[in-house]
């Protein structure tokens, strides 16, 4: 950060690697703000685009920034193997009411391993029978892996939905160890 606060008053990302494919990260002043799968070149571009309109400054790559260091560390140790949980500083701007509630529970309430219900997780935030709004937060998410959507399924058994694809999701609960190893 320069003298004059300068990555306080912005929004700065960077793409990382994954096993899942690319990452964007992008950061403010307050902590990691969006995640967002699959992250090439136009699909990016539409990503930055509505985040500065959300935000009403425009995103600044700046792979080096501090705001970004120790997300990109995380992100990498989890895919490594290395990291169970996250522990980063989060900019829940980007989402409100019910979402936020449910998404905030869905980060400190089910852990690195384990799956809940969508129908679980309504009851946890007190709205038994919300199942299906459940499922429109998680669509919501703004910082998937980090707040683990992934790890939502379906009361049955299914895998459910998935913002990132479901292959995406597949890899993420193998990942945890919740599912086998995809065979190719």
């Amino acid at each position: 950060m320069d003298s004059h606060g300068q990555y306080e008053q912005q929004v700065v990302w960077t793409v990382v690697g994954t096993d899942i494919g690319p990452l964007l990260l992008a950061a403010t002043h307050e902590g990691l703000v969006n995640v967002v799968f699959h992250a090439t070149d136009a699909v990016r571009d539409k990503a930055l685009e509505r985040l500065g309109s959300r935000l009403g400054r425009e995103p600044v790559e700046a792979p080096g920034s501090p705001l970004l260091a120790e997300a990109i560390r995380q992100v990498k140790a989890y895919f490594a193997g290395e990291r169970h949980d996250f522990d980063l500083p989060l900019d829940w701007s980007l989402i409100s009411g019910f979402n936020r509630q449910v998404l905030r529970e869905l980060a400190a309430g089910v852990p690195y391993g384990s799956v809940v219900g969508y129908g679980d997780l309504a009851g946890r935030v007190g709205q038994p029978g919300a199942a299906q709004a459940v499922g429109t937060a998680m669509g919501a998410n703004p910082l998937p892996v980090v707040v683990p959507c992934h790890r939502v399924v379906e009361s049955d058994g299914g895998i459910g939905g998935f913002g990132g694809g479901l292959e995406t999701k597949r890899k993420l609960l193998a990942l945890e160890g919740v599912l086998p190893e995809p065979l190719f």
